[in-house]
């Protein structure tokens, strides 16, 4: 039937995202707007880091000093940043309806981001509804205005910068996305490896360093107070966590999750699969790993141009070992996964209904509250079946020389 080809023609072929997604983007605008007209805003952590930020303001320096009705600080400088911004421009936080209105911005400003990822990756048309159609997304952007919003954009910036080969400023905006939740760090791993193919050791150790001093430099203003309380608040490893408000290991039960032993096994699990993923993340090079390592450092290894693919499932699938191998995930951790699932579920070989079906399975999950046994084991299902889907079918190896090639620009 003539309708038939026409609809799976634009449902698979790449050349219809050019008007797919800007009517995706008109269409989520409209939505932004009846939900921040017509459902309740829902305070949770908002006056709190208005709370804080006015501390701040008023002079406080010392980190563990900066608390708010729900808890202390505990992010990064560069979020106290973004935040005192947005409480200058909302009345020290009591104007909501403008704070929504930036969120909203910022929402569809992340949005225009992942389109245009997708887009340089080759994604299949049919994966773009999937990407305006989360109503936890929505919530945690409008509803909540948590700093994950903030992060989000940073780290789908710093993807679509890393691939426009801008490694430098790629790198920048990452860290800076470190700086307002350290979240983030999750995928450290894939960008060392990326740079490491892609403009050797040297330069690549350069821009690690350029990584700790936007740091610095982000913390400088509490590290002269109270270094010691401001990296024990800012970059917290030891916290424990409560199981109440866990997303993702709730069928373990509260005495398995709080154990010693689990930490441990996690870490381990951690490790072990971002060491198996990086079997394949440096066969670009034509070596397998400890070649490459032995090469990098004698500086014999030859730089390799990256496909887009590479990049991105690289950094998403870095992203998603470590969701799954965290202890805790809460609501907004979904900021980072919620867009990043629809392409990982395609690098995995699955059928266009069976992506559907996972990705809306996972939705459901993500919006049980109080999470139950069932909707923590699908969150933890649903990011294996994204982690190892990618590890058996969505391996790219693609080798290139770099000479002479307009990708190996590193602005």
């Amino acid at each position: 039937m003539p309708w038939a080809r026409f609809i799976y023609n634009v449902a698979t072929h790449q050349k219809h995202t050019k008007w797919i997604a800007p009517l995706l983007v008109l269409g989520d605008a409209l939505l932004c707007a009846l939900v921040i007209w017509k459902i309740s805003y829902t305070e949770i952590d908002w006056s709190t880091y208005m709370q804080q930020i006015s501390l701040y303001i008023s002079g406080e320096r010392d980190y563990p000093s900066i608390k708010g009705s729900t808890g202390p600080l505990v992010y990064p400088a560069a979020h106290v940043y973004a935040y005192t911004l947005l409480y200058n421009l909302t009345d020290e936080g009591r104007d909501i309806l403008t704070g929504q209105i930036l969120f909203a911005g910022l929402y569809l400003s992340t949005l225009v981001l992942v389109f245009g990822c997708y887009r340089k990756t080759g994604a299949p048309p049919y994966l773009f509804p999937l990407l305006v159609l989360s109503k936890r997304l929505h919530s945690i952007f409008m509803l909540r205005m948590f700093n994950d919003g903030l992060a989000a954009f940073a780290m789908w910036l710093a993807i679509w910068l890393f691939l426009k080969r801008y490694w430098t400023l790629g790198v920048l905006i990452w860290t800076l996305g470190v700086g307002v939740k350290m979240t983030l760090v999750l995928v450290a791993p894939a960008i060392a490896v990326i740079t490491l193919l892609s403009v050797g050791l040297t330069r690549s150790v350069c821009l690690g360093f350029i990584a700790l001093q936007v740091q610095w430099a982000l913390g400088r203003p509490f590290l002269t107070k109270n270094a010691a309380g401001y990296f024990s608040r800012a970059f917290e490893l030891s916290r424990q966590f409560m199981f109440k408000w866990t997303v993702n290991w709730r069928f373990v039960g509260e005495e398995t999750f709080l154990s010693r032993e689990f930490s441990v096994a996690l870490l381990l699990l951690h490790v072990s699969i971002l060491a198996l993923f990086t079997l394949s993340w440096v066969k670009p090079s034509g070596s397998n790993v400890f070649r490459f390592l032995q090469d990098t450092i004698q500086g014999r290894q030859q730089k390799v141009v990256l496909s887009n693919t590479f990049i991105m499932t690289a950094m998403l699938s870095s992203l998603a070992i470590g969701m799954l191998c965290a202890r805790s995930l809460h609501y907004q951790f979904f900021a980072y996964l919620a867009w990043a699932s629809p392409f990982l579920l395609w690098r995995a070989g699955l059928h266009p209904v069976l992506i559907y079906l996972a990705w809306a399975l996972q939705e459901w999950a993500w919006n049980v509250y109080p999470s139950t046994n069932a909707s923590s084991a699908v969150v933890v299902l649903s990011l294996a079946l994204q982690v190892f889907g990618v590890w058996v079918n969505g391996q790219e190896v693609d080798k290139k020389p770099a000479v002479g090639r307009k990708e190996t620009r590193t602005q």
